[in-house]
């Protein structure tokens, strides 16, 4: 049976699209135009409506509205997602969508959620309140660059298969609190940029969380400009290379407790803690510094913070205090 699977308003009167334009990744679907068949191209009038017609069930929905710039309101209503299992940047970069009803999504078999909401700039709000993720494995960039996002309630996630949750609130500069306490991360191993630029945030709470597994937390706060406060206490970095850049940019904490880290496999810290302008003191005297080899691999590592002083700075390792004299002369 065919289903009209979406209307799209498309804002500016005097677009030129082709039919190659509305055909994505080959579905298989016919498109009319305020309710006239799509053959060829045709310039776009005020209040234009364009209806997508699917000829068929899919259970992969890649990319399928990817850059759709113009979209403001989808209706999705009709759509059978019961045996959808990706469906990866299916709505990246829809910059103009205001708004969007997910209630009738089956995310049952869904196995990879990444980048699904990417750059909907204008997204205030979203009603994940009936997703199942059960076997999401990938949450990757989920809500990166929502911009507009003031909370977001993820009450009723399940990530206890998620591996991958890099990226997944970065650029959300206008978050001011997350609850996350429902998490589960034994099985994630990567971290990268997860919070990087929510500017807003001003504390974090991630003391359930489960980092066994993690090997990468490069970026993972970065530009977090408004963070006081953040319990890091759960945290075990025993298995992490990179650090680097972690809480740079962090120039409103005035302290952080590392002293449960594990840096014995750490290979990069460069930048770690690079514009922490408000840290007065620092203990690191837990730090393995062992596996840096190269300069590189450490160089601007206090750059930029400029109320600490190298006496209240516990460190243990020769390359930390070149680093400390270099960055805070």
């Amino acid at each position: 049976m065919d289903v009209i699977f979406a209307k799209i308003i498309l804002k500016e009167e005097g677009t030129t699209i082709t039919r190659k334009d509305l055909i994505k990744n080959g579905f298989d679907c016919e498109i009319f135009v305020n309710e006239v068949r799509f053959v060829d191209n045709m310039r776009l009038q005020k209040d234009n409506h364009i209806v997508y017609i699917f000829k068929q069930k899919y259970n992969n929905l890649f990319e399928m509205f990817y850059g759709c710039k113009l979209l403001t309101s989808i209706n999705l209503s009709n759509f059978n997602t019961n045996n959808v299992t990706n469906m990866c940047c299916m709505l990246q970069s829809c910059s103009s969508l205001t708004s969007i009803n997910l209630s009738n999504f089956n995310t049952t078999n869904v196995a990879d959620m990444s980048w699904m909401f990417s750059n909907c700039k204008l997204l205030t709000s979203i009603n994940l309140s009936n997703f199942n993720t059960n076997n999401v494995t990938n949450m990757s960039g989920i809500f990166s660059k929502c911009s507009s996002l003031a909370s977001i309630n993820l009450s009723n996630f399940n990530t206890n298969n998620a591996t991958d949750m890099s990226y997944m609130f970065a650029d959300c500069s206008l978050l001011t609190s997350i609850n996350l306490s429902n998490f589960n991360t034994n099985n994630v191993t990567n971290m990268r940029s997860m919070f990087s630029s929510c500017s807003s945030l001003s504390s974090i709470n991630l003391s359930n969380f489960n980092t066994n597994n993690v090997t990468n937390l490069y970026d993972m706060f970065q530009s977090c400009s408004s963070l006081k406060s953040i319990n890091l206490s759960s945290f075990n970095t025993n298995n992490v290379t990179n650090m680097s850049c972690m809480f740079q940019g962090c120039f409103s904490l005035p302290s952080i407790n590392l002293s449960n880290f594990n840096t014995n496999n750490v290979i990069d810290m460069h930048s770690m803690f690079e514009g922490c302008s408000s840290l007065k003191s620092l203990n690191i005297d837990n730090f393995n510094c062992e596996k840096i080899k190269t300069k590189d691999k450490i160089e601007n590592m206090f750059k930029g913070c400029k109320s600490l002083k190298i006496e209240n700075v516990s460190y243990n390792y020769l390359n930390i205090r070149n680093q400390l004299l270099i960055d805070l002369k």
